[in-house]
């Protein structure tokens, strides 16, 4: 069967489940794995991304499809009979750019293919419950979303009081048993629930060693960010929206993208309020927010009488989310409005990856390095890529240059990279240009 027909069947069988998910918000729904066949295994399987790193096991999406038809047959088999075993993750360390390194997890790619299959049931469920502040991990929605909902909201308030949240190593924090608990209000299918109790408990193995730990989802797994986005679906959207807001005076918007999220309130009594109570209701749930990066910053427009050029005061407060500081400056009209700029930590943390990435690759071919150099600016500048941010990648674009040209210089004793040669250099192999800004307006 062609992956056109697949595509079809798995949108019909989808559809259904979205309707009953619709027709009945408070049902648990006890019937899902029957929907999960050889064509939506092949859906599935066209859904996984092929370049990843391997797993445990070692074994290439390439060599996976030598014997596609057998091997989903052989998966589908295990899965509906309860037989199948979720392999160790194997973990890896990614560095963050300050010093630090966060961990990945590498499934086998089997085990991802299962885990999209079981991910695309869930989706069609949670797409339905899930409320309108949460932006991360969702079809049709996105980091420029969220922004722009905040932006907005902060506007017509004519700013507020902002909540900075950071939760401490969240994706590693999950409790086992709370996330089973809050899936039971909804999925009530066995088989289901089984394959995501043996993903959380398949262990991780590093270096050599085999370890179970007691709380987290299975990071770098398919299925990770969904299950993340159930727990924080209990533990924050639904709470606030139904619990807190009711009992504030004023205005109070939460905007929510994975596990980075603020809360804008309109009075300062229900920002004081929100504060105290956001550590006691993580707790509850076996999660902890950091102490320093968690912060109540006050966020008012500045009085129309302040006098200055236009830029961001220094005295002002300012906050930061997924990557930008949202700060109040003045228009070309002379209003203030928000703006949005590279967070300083982000700037640095890409200078430094692309500073170390010259350095360990400076003896390869000057092309190969322009290319790979090229790649990594161009994402960086499609993603801050907003009106008003345009000094701070022209900034980024400056620094690597520089960047480049002091690694280039240190290739070679007797071939020096003078800032001439580089500049000669640099008419050949360009860096990309600024794209054209996008608005952050809705």
């Amino acid at each position: 069967m062609n992956e056109t027909s697949d595509s079809e069947i798995v949108s019909t069988k989808t559809k259904r489940i979205v309707k009953l998910a619709q027709q009945a918000p408070d049902m648990v729904i006890k019937t899902l794995a029957h929907h999960v066949d050889m064509s939506w295994l092949r859906e599935a399987y066209r859904r996984t991304r092929k370049r990843g790193a391997t797993g445990e096991d070692g074994q290439t999406a390439e060599e996976y499809a030598q014997q596609l038809e057998s091997n989903l047959a052989k998966l589908l088999e295990l899965a509906k009979s309860g037989n199948y075993r979720a392999p160790p993750v194997r973990r890896v360390h990614i560095p963050k750019g300050n010093g630090q390194s966060r961990p990945l997890g590498i499934p086998t790619f089997e085990d991802k293919v299962l885990q999209r299959a079981i991910a695309m049931l869930l989706e069609a469920v949670y797409e339905q419950d899930f409320l309108d502040c949460s932006y991360g991990f969702r079809p049709g929605r996105n980091a420029h979303q969220a922004l722009t909902t905040l932006r907005d909201t902060l506007m017509e308030m004519g700013g507020g009081w902002v909540i900075e949240v950071d939760i401490r190593e969240y994706f590693g924090s999950i409790d086992h048993q709370q996330l089973r608990e809050a899936l039971g209000q909804r999925i009530g299918d066995g088989v289901v629930l089984k394959l995501i109790g043996k993903w959380l408990n398949a262990g991780v193995m590093e270096e050599g060693q085999l370890s179970y730990p007691e709380t987290g989802t299975p990071q770098g797994g398919v299925i990770s960010p969904l299950l993340a986005n159930v727990y924080l679906h209990v533990v924050l959207d639904t709470w606030f929206e139904r619990e807190v807001k009711p009992k504030l005076g004023g205005k109070a918007k939460l905007v929510r993208f994975a596990d980075d999220f603020v809360i804008a309130l309109e009075q300062e009594r229900d920002a004081r309020r929100v504060y105290e109570v956001l550590p006691k209701r993580f707790a509850k749930f076996g999660l902890q927010l950091h102490p320093e990066k968690t912060r109540l910053v006050p966020f008012k427009r500045p009085p129309p009488s302040k006098d200055d050029d236009g830029r961001r005061g220094v005295a002002q407060e300012t906050f930061d989310l997924l990557g930008f500081t949202l700060f109040w400056a003045k228009s070309v009209q002379g209003y203030w409005v928000i703006k949005v700029e590279t967070a300083p930590s982000r700037f640095t943390r890409t200078l430094h990856r692309l500073s170390e990435w010259c350095r360990t690759h400076r003896h390869l071919p000057v092309v190969e390095q322009w290319k790979r150099l090229c790649q990594s600016l161009v994402g960086h500048f499609n993603y801050f890529g907003v009106v008003g941010n345009a000094g701070r990648l022209l900034a980024l674009r400056h620094e690597v240059y520089g960047t480049w040209r002091r690694w280039l210089d240190r290739r070679s004793q007797r071939a020096r990279m003078s800032w001439a040669k580089m500049r000669l250099l640099h008419q050949r192999y360009p860096l990309p240009q600024l794209p054209e800004m996008r608005s952050l307006r809705s």
